[in-house]
């Protein structure tokens, strides 16, 4: 028998027994689904979590002051250390090889105001140099710029999610937004960030989207300190020519500043691309864990197909022994038996792989969660179904193969 009339035969069983053939490859479309789903979540989680070390900058070192008690913050002081500051900015753009830039940045915590609205906001003093190293665009207007600096202006930026809390569906730009005792007028307004989470250690839980960036020299001047044994600065971004030596560029940073803080504990360097790629490894062993499980499924189904044929040669054991009997070797029979299994499964597949590309749109479009369909999903989940079918239906037919022609004539 050839494989086109395998395969036909196959077709018009299936077609025949259309509730039996359905309820046998149901593992089969729910394994396959779950497979494709999975892997889209895990994928949109991945494509997540590198955005916002990418915002960071993959050649960037980033220093952060360390958030101390007022207790520790006197042992510190005590011992000689002034906490992150400008001299140090210049000490490493002086001393390391390869800096391009280095963007210093101040943070405190104000009321964000307009009208009857407000909101906790984490006001940034920054520097033009900002944009040279780190991936910060605007959705709106513009970022804060030489000008605006030189002058020290009361202008500021806002990041996505303080601007829809404070306008709504407004336009921000050429507002003025009250921030602790001080007007700034809305220049422009940043593009949504992905958020941080515990494994960037000084950065953990911080929502970039929740900042409102000022020129630092206005900050300087305008946000009062509240209290004088707090750093100068909170953060240093320190651009290198290339991201081959951010370690060893890291270590040096690392002793520069050990000098210059007499050795206190009050600072931490991160490495985003380090981080990045730390993350990137989790991320792979996630997904594939993820579909590791919804594979099972996918095998539940195999059983359910192998169990399903085995019956089935119960069923026709006489024909199967008419065809012996006429000359039918072992080998037709086993492929007509596979054969039967594999178009199971495809069929399975097909419409596994058709619900699963529809539940992870619906996932995106439903819920917050990002998912991301990729063509690798779809050819591992519905190649894994079809060797499914393959590897439980040799069983099967092997059985078939095997039977006697004159024990399976005489079968009642």
């Amino acid at each position: 028998m050839h494989i086109n009339e395998n395969i036909n035969r196959a077709v018009s069983g299936l077609i025949e027994h259309k509730s039996r053939s359905f309820l046998t490859i149901l593992g089969i479309i729910f394994g396959t689904a779950s497979v494709i789903a999975m892997i889209s979540i895990g994928e949109g989680t991945k494509k997540q979590a590198m955005a916002k070390y990418q915002d960071l900058g993959v050649s960037n070192i980033i220093v952060r002051d360390k958030d101390l008690t007022d207790q520790e913050l006197e042992t510190v002081r005590s011992k000689f250390s002034k906490g992150l500051s400008s001299d140090d900015a210049r000490s490493i753009g002086e001393i390391v090889p390869g800096v391009l830039s280095v963007a210093p940045q101040s943070e405190a915590k104000l009321d964000a105001s307009v009208g009857d609205r407000s909101a906790k906001a984490n006001v940034v003093g920054v520097t033009p140099e900002i944009l040279k190293v780190l991936n910060y665009t605007t959705a709106k207007g513009v970022f804060i710029a030489p000008d605006h600096f030189e002058r020290q202006l009361k202008v500021g930026v806002l990041g996505a999610t303080i601007a829809h809390d404070l306008f709504g569906y407004d336009d921000p730009i050429g507002q003025w937004v009250k921030l602790g005792d001080v007007w700034f007028e809305v220049v422009g307004v940043m593009e949504s960030k992905a958020l941080f989470t515990e494994t960037v250690g000084e950065l953990a839980s911080r929502d970039l989207n929740n900042d409102i960036y000022i020129p630092l020299s206005t900050f300087t001047k305008r946000i009062p300190s509240t209290n004088m044994l707090k750093s100068e600065l909170k953060q240093l971004t320190v651009k290198l020519e290339s991201s081959e030596n951010l370690l060893a560029s890291a270590e040096v940073i690392r002793s520069i500043l050990d000098r210059r803080h007499f050795n206190n504990d009050d600072f931490s360097v991160i490495v985003p691309y380090e981080l990045m790629k730390q993350e990137e490894k989790e991320t792979r062993i996630y997904n594939l864990l993820l579909a590791s499980i919804a594979a099972i499924s996918l095998i539940v189904g195999g059983i359910g197909i192998m169990n399903i044929m085995l019956a089935s040669v119960l069923e026709r054991t006489q024909e199967i022994g008419i065809r012996r009997a006429v000359g039918g070797r072992k080998r037709h029979i086993m492929n007509q038996f596979v054969t039967e299994a594999v178009v199971l499964s495809i069929a399975g597949g097909v419409i596994g792989a058709v619900l699963g590309i529809v539940l992870s749109l619906v996932i995106g479009w439903t819920t917050e969660v990002q998912t991301i369909i990729t063509l690798y999903s779809i050819a591992i989940a519905f190649g894994f179904s079809v060797l499914v079918g393959i590897t439980f239906g040799y069983l099967p037919a092997k059985k078939a193969a095997n039977l006697r022609p004159i024990e399976s004539i005489r079968h009642e």
